[in-house]
């Protein structure tokens, strides 16, 4: 697909990724490396597969790796007292128009690109249908650091990012992949910039507050926000038993025959 309009990245990439030590003691996490090659270079392989640019990526922790060819690159010089939204904001100039968001620290198949990219909604997020057996592989108990999300029959979703009670309140999982139409940006920006006035984002300071947050507080301010559902297709790189397992190394590899 050849990028016309010009869509936009932003990969957010400032974490320290403490809970993948000791292989983020002298790298950002999302240049920690599965089989010779970083999640990060990974996943600018399957955006140029799209033709997507220009390329952002927020960096924070050892920022000066990040530094690549064909991309631009911001700081978030708080990235050890902040989280993801404030991080976002560190590259506001770059919000305008339509934007693709990314995650640092996950990988996802040429398919699962498109499929987003196909989305017509002024607020897509990429969901997995099949996330129940991939938190299985991760963790003893699957809603071990799974999220609620709750969608309606038309496909808007309802709930997002909350801590889940039982498996039925998940009906997909949040990927950390998503895009913005123009004026889906202009909500986001709006959502964020009246939260921060009112010093509060559900509960947590603006600079604690999580993706899923701001999300959520669209939803609640009536945003619409659709899925777009994938069945597996991505890998998510958290901990050093993600880094280490079997099943993300089996996963990317199937990613990368997409590419």
């Amino acid at each position: 697909m050849d990028n016309e309009v010009g869509l936009k990245a932003i990969i957010l990439a400032a974490g320290e990724g403490t809970r993948l030590r000791p292989y983020t003691l002298d790298r950002p996490k999302c240049l920690v490396e599965v089989d010779g090659f970083s999640l990060l270079d990974r996943q600018l392989a399957v955006l140029a597969t799209a033709a997507i640019h220009p390329i952002v990526v927020i960096g924070g922790y050892r920022v000066e790796m990040l530094e690549r060819p064909g991309i631009e690159l911001r700081v978030n010089t708080q990235y050890a007292e902040t989280n993801m939204v404030w991080t976002l904001f560190c590259a506001e100039d770059d919000l305008e128009g339509e934007l693709l968001l990314c995650y640092g620290d996950i990988v996802y198949s040429r398919e699962v690109l498109q499929m987003l990219l196909n989305s017509k909604a002024d607020i897509a997020v990429t969901i997995d249908l099949d996330w129940e057996s991939y938190w299985r592989a991760r963790n003893e108990n699957p809603l071990d650091d799974a999220e609620t999300l709750k969608l309606a029959a038309d496909g808007r979703i309802l709930e997002i990012g909350q801590k889940p009670k039982s498996l039925t309140e998940i009906e997909g999982q949040y990927m950390g992949l998503m895009k913005f139409s123009a004026k889906g940006t202009q909500l986001l920006k709006k959502t964020f910039h009246d939260a921060k006035s009112a010093g509060v984002l559900r509960g947590k300071k603006t600079e604690k507050a999580y993706m899923t947050d701001l999300l959520q507080a669209m939803i609640d301010l009536g945003y619409r926000l659709d899925a777009v559902p994938v069945h597996g297709g991505w890998v998510e790189v958290d901990t050093v038993d993600d880094l280490l397992s079997p099943v993300t190394e089996s996963r990317l590899a199937q990613i990368e025959l997409s590419i």
